[in-house]
């Protein structure tokens, strides 16, 4: 049996992630850092739950030396675009050299090694001009705005490195803004989800920014597409919808699912530093290697998480 090891199990994408590969029958594995009061994915006995920071270099090759995965799936890092502008050591040493220590124990302690996939991010485009198309492809240039998006290129980098070196089995797949949280609501359409059921007065940023928004099932598809999928290994591949929603327009469809009527003000969050106006992908690639592409309209997927944050919230009044 394919055993596979998941990094950041915990985090929005890694629980989907955790639960499609038991359904895929293979033989799961988490690696997560242990934080008071955060509970392990439960999978039972399906699931075998190993803890360490990824900074800690002894620790993690320790694991990996002792599951011997066939294949690791990297979403583990501090996340949070804004975070990182204030804790900008916190990211590059969790993100980067988090990402090497793993990397380097997969090469160095299981021989065979399969597939090491990365997840990296539309952020890491940043200011870039697009393509002739519109589109940010593949080939478009890094032009990272934010420490987050600095150190998420240079995972990149070092994998690529590690591929001409060592012929290193990396894949790294580039997520676009991916929507779908059931916990968190500190993300755009979350929050804005979260205000709107509320019958609050809604706080949004520059009503301008324009976002190709994935659903989250569609994101954990092309993850899974990408497992064990030869024709991956060594490449960049998107994963995005291919169209963008102003902020502006994402929300008066959001309003419009939630029968929300009340008030929205605009330009009253804080703004980033630098941000970048238009994040749109080019999912070709994905199509043509993976035999990937997204599933979901917008307002299907927002119609799916609007009416589950619905549920939550009628649960909590019983």
């Amino acid at each position: 049996m394919e055993r596979v090891l998941v990094t950041g199990s915990t985090g929005f994408i890694g629980r989907e992630l955790v639960r499609r590969l038991l359904d895929s029958n293979r033989e799961v594995h988490t690696l997560e850092r242990y934080v008071t009061g955060r509970y392990s994915f439960d999978g039972g006995a399906r699931v075998v739950n190993h803890h360490a920071s990824l900074t800690d270099y002894p620790a993690v090759r320790n694991i990996i030396g002792d599951v011997r995965p066939d294949y690791v799936i990297h979403l583990g890092a501090v996340s949070a675009v804004s975070f990182s502008y204030d804790h900008y050591i916190e990211i590059s040493d969790t993100n980067y050299i988090g990402t090497i220590n793993l990397a380097e124990a997969c090469y160095r302690e299981v021989p065979g090694f399969s597939q090491f996939i990365f997840a990296n991010t539309s952020e890491s485009y940043g200011m870039t001009l697009k393509s002739k198309s519109g589109k940010l492809t593949e080939e478009s240039e890094f032009n990272p705005n934010s420490p987050y998006a600095v150190a998420k290129v240079a995972c990149e980098m070092y994998l690529r490195y590690m591929g001409q070196a060592y012929r290193f089995p990396y894949t790294a797949m580039r997520p676009f803004n991916t929507y779908g949280r059931k916990e968190n609501a500190h993300f755009f359409i979350e929050r804005t989800i979260t205000q709107m059921l509320a019958g609050e007065t809604v706080h949004l940023g520059d009503p301008e920014t324009v976002r190709d928004w994935l659903y989250v099932d569609d994101h954990v598809d092309g993850y899974m597409k990408a497992l064990g999928n030869k024709k991956a290994v060594g490449e960049s591949i998107n994963l995005c919808t291919g169209r963008g929603y102003t902020t502006k327009e994402t929300a008066d469809i959001i309003a419009k699912l939630a029968g929300f009527s009340g008030k929205i003000v605009w330009n009253s969050t804080p703004r980033r530093p630098l941000d970048a106006r238009i994040l749109i992908g080019d999912n070709s690639k994905a199509k043509k290697l993976l035999g990937w592409e997204p599933r979901y309209q917008l307002e299907e997927g927002l119609g799916k998480i609007i009416e589950y944050l619905k549920s939550k919230k009628g649960d909590a009044r019983a």
